[in-house]
């Protein structure tokens, strides 16, 4: 998936540069919207799908809020943080760092609020998280346990990074993960608006 992504990153700069005509270019650009709303229908499906994940977020009441909540406000206070060492606002870094792993969803909303170099340095920012978690979770579930490793893979948790927290956690380990993913989705457009709007 992440290879499969970063060459159609490469094939969209190609054509961009060489191949399609502005008018196409910017056609294209205005029909991300429609993109973004149906990554968000479909996020919403999956979760109101699954019962068992509803019911068993039922059962772990506010417990189930401590990775999120620290997923979000680690990657935010990060972002800050880091904005300077690059260069650029706190409020351009928290904004990269709102993706929280989910590139494709964080490259799209940040290039329509901050443009398209926001927009890019987002996309890359954050398949390099998932990258960075494919390689770490397993040394982190090994030295530090199950949760700073669900917490790495950020929104990923639910999806990709998935079958590698269930090769080494278990199943117990997936099923936090799975909650992890959705809860940390469902953050990541209302970080991204609430920071790029100014709050």
């Amino acid at each position: 998936m992440i290879l499969a992504a970063l060459l159609a990153l490469v094939i969209g700069v190609l054509c961009g540069a060489f191949w399609l005509p502005e008018a196409w270019s910017t056609l294209i650009a205005q029909g991300a919207d429609w993109i973004l709303y149906a990554l968000m229908v479909s996020v919403g499906i999956s979760i109101g799908a699954n019962r068992e994940m509803l019911r068993r977020l039922r059962e772990y009441r506010v417990r189930v809020l401590v990775i999120p909540l620290g997923v979000v406000i680690g990657s935010l206070l990060a972002g800050a943080a880091l904005a300077p060492l690059a260069g650029d606002s706190v409020r351009q870094g928290m904004a990269v760092t709102a993706g929280m792993g989910w590139y494709s969803l964080g490259g799209i909303m940040v290039t329509e609020l901050l443009g398209a170099q926001a927009g890019t340095v987002t996309f890359l920012s954050n398949v390099l998280r998932e990258l960075l978690a494919f390689a770490l979770i397993p040394v982190l579930m090994k030295k530090t346990g199950a949760y700073s490793a669900i917490a790495a893979a950020g929104a990923t948790s639910e999806d990709t990074t998935l079958p590698v927290m269930i090769r080494y956690g278990g199943e117990e380990v997936a099923l936090i993960s799975v909650l992890n993913g959705m809860l940390v989705s469902a953050a990541v457009p209302i970080c991204i608006n609430l920071i790029c709007q100014g709050f």
